[in-house]
């Protein structure tokens, strides 16, 4: 019997035993009522020990150590991981059973234990994507990529279409060498000295930054089997995070445990927000003027929406600055992850996504108004960083 349904039987034996108590009142309790009444007592403290029991078995189970998984075996490992059935296990109080035992025996392994009490899920189980439908407009479907972790909505668009590099599995601090300035060269006359220059170089670094969301999920919804509810929870819960990651990407402060975003960073060149095709000629130039090929544009929906609505040229038959999919002649992505009024054109293949770990789900059945409503809390955690290899390979455009 799992540790829920023991204190669901627990409760209903109390609920018993208050009853006969309150139905005696002031007086003595009668011969029947005494014995039953002692009947749900040891009933109660049976419960009570199983309940222990199960908790301790429980926690002996999740900690047990993992088998090493690697390689064809870890990637069907992972594949066969199923986050509602993670979700279930901890609302109903059982051990993980299966796959998704060995894999969060085999995360805390490589990256130490969840913290309280939480359960390790490998990032891949949030990257297998499936588009929803449905008549609620909080249920509308999103198309998602199967290749990233930071899948749902914005980030998806900007990781998958502009290219931003993962790496992911890293442990402790990590420091990617760069580097800085390079070789002299000149012309000189006959016996005359060559130039002499020392190469430098520097170094990016990358420090894990938490961070989480917290969603609410009816009881109902979790418990149901179907394939389309798997895929509606991940989106769920890896939107929790993503809309974080994607922000943090492109505007993240560097202040209060975020990451450092493109905006703001050091090193990367600004222009004014283009307003006719001179403009965005200007910019790209700026970039092939210190070597960059740039991959696509990263905006608003706003600013987008004003470009689609600007023509190339006052004549007849005249191309709009952008379209749905594109600025210029590049391939653009928008999110309100973008300040307003804010284009970025570069290399996205320069930006650095490091992931540290696994993602860490904790469920809480217990939280009052979701508990009032029949539902529970579900948080999940993960630890990120953002780099940029060559900051001069983006130009931020806008006021």
């Amino acid at each position: 019997m799992s540790v829920q349904a023991i204190r669901e039987l627990r409760s209903a034996k109390v609920a018993e035993a208050r009853a006969i108590i309150s139905a005696a009142g002031d007086r003595a309790l009668t011969a029947d009522e005494t014995a039953k009444f002692d009947s749900l007592k040891a009933e109660i403290q049976s419960l009570e020990a199983a309940e222990a029991r199960a908790q301790f078995m429980a926690e002996a189970e999740r900690r047990a150590p993992g088998t090493p998984v690697s390689g064809e075996h870890g990637s069907a490992l992972e594949s066969r991981v199923s986050v509602l059935s993670v979700i279930r296990s901890m609302v109903e109080g059982r051990a993980l059973s299966g796959a998704e035992a060995e894999m969060h025996a085999e995360l805390e392994r490589r990256h130490g234990a969840a913290k309280h009490g939480g359960v390790l899920v490998p990032m891949s189980a949030f990257e297998r994507r499936a588009t929803t439908t449905a008549t609620a407009p909080e249920l509308v479907g999103t198309a998602h990529m199967a290749d990233q972790f930071i899948g749902p909505l914005r980030n998806s668009l900007l990781v998958r279409t502009l290219g931003v590099r993962t790496l992911s599995g890293l442990t402790g601090n990590v420091s990617i060498p760069k580097a800085g300035t390079g070789l002299s060269v000149g012309w000189v006359a006959e016996g005359a000295a060559l130039p002499e220059s020392d190469m430098t170089f520097d170094a990016i670094t990358l420090s894990p930054k938490t961070v989480g969301g917290i969603t609410e999920m009816s009881r109902q919804l979790i418990l149901q089997s179907a394939p389309d509810i798997e895929a509606l929870v991940r989106d769920d819960l890896s939107f929790a995070i993503a809309a974080a990651v994607d922000t943090a990407i492109i505007s993240g402060t560097g202040l209060a445990g975020q990451p450092q975003g493109i905006i703001g960073r050091a090193g990367v060149q600004t222009a004014a927000m283009p307003a006719d095709w001179d403009d965005i000629l200007a910019i790209e130039q700026q970039l092939a003027g210190v070597n960059v090929v740039p991959s696509g544009w990263f905006t608003s929906p706003a600013a987008l929406s004003a470009l689609r609505g600007t023509l190339k040229a006052a004549t007849s038959g005249s191309d709009y600055l952008a379209t749905s999919s594109a600025i210029g002649e590049l391939p653009v992505a928008s999110s309100n992850a973008a300040p307003a009024g804010v284009a970025i054109l570069g290399d996205w293949s320069q930006v650095l996504l490091g992931q540290w770990g696994a993602v860490e789900l904790l469920v809480n059945p217990f939280a009052e108004t979701p508990y009032r409503r029949g539902g529970v809390l579900v948080r999940a955690m993960a630890s990120v960083d953002v780099g940029v290899r060559h900051e001069q390979a983006f130009v931020v455009a806008g006021p």
